[in-house]
């Protein structure tokens, strides 16, 4: 889930960060969705940049996941730097259509720029020419490039940033010893299985995002 409930759960749980994924509503709003389309996570349709703010502010984000998660509502990220500023870490990932792209940028940088949680933040996409535009403009917030085994990444490795986030099992010793000497920070996903989580702290990687932090947490913690 992207909401405030389950960052909220995150946290308790002893999560130091969490990953979110941002859109533009049709009024120019930061809302967060997994989709491009509201199907799979809400009680909604169609795709989330055709709704006003107001009108997905209507639907149900929780439902879906558990009942007692119900009625749980589509945060904006003011909301969410709003609750969580003083206890998380942030992982923006960026989910733009090509229209709206310079639009989320330059919201999503006010966003994190006025809530002053720059420092905390990391900001992601598996679209390198959304992250070549980002940087551009906000040279100043880290960036991380997601990215899975046998999609090339020439056009990212153009662009400056300080992070990989990789699919868990494209990580070996090899690719540990790459980026560290390309000077990258790791972080792996999506990570839920006690053993490689174990496997992969002990190659090194930064993060690792997981969807069960209160597990995650417990096999490292014993491996």
């Amino acid at each position: 889930m992207n909401t405030l409930a389950s960052f909220q759960l995150a946290y308790e749980q002893g999560a130091d960060g969490v990953e979110l994924d941002v859109h533009l509503s049709k009024d120019g709003h930061i809302v967060i969705v997994h989709d491009f389309t509201l199907d799979a996570s809400t009680d909604g349709r169609g795709e989330v940049a055709s709704h006003s703010l107001a009108e997905l502010k209507r639907l149900d984000a929780g439902g879906w996941f558990s009942a007692d998660f119900a009625g749980e509502r589509i945060p904006t990220l003011d909301e969410v730097f709003d609750a969580f500023a003083d206890k998380l870490y942030f992982n923006v990932e960026l989910k733009s259509q090509f229209d709206d792209r310079p639009h989320l940028e330059a919201a999503v940088a006010e966003c994190i720029r006025s809530h002053g949680v720059s420092e905390q933040t990391i900001v992601s996409s598996f679209d390198p020419r959304l992250l070549q535009e980002f940087r551009a403009n906000c040279p100043d917030i880290m960036m991380g490039y997601l990215h899975v085994p046998g999609r090339s990444t020439a056009l990212m490795d153009e662009v400056s940033h300080e992070a990989r986030h990789p699919w868990h099992d494209a990580i070996d010793e090899a690719y540990m010893r790459w980026a560290r000497d390309a000077g990258y920070l790791v972080n792996a996903w999506t990570v839920n299985d006690a053993e490689r989580a174990c496997a992969l702290r002990d190659l090194g990687v930064n993060g690792i995002i997981t969807d069960s932090p209160a597990a995650t947490i417990s096999a490292l913690n014993q491996c």
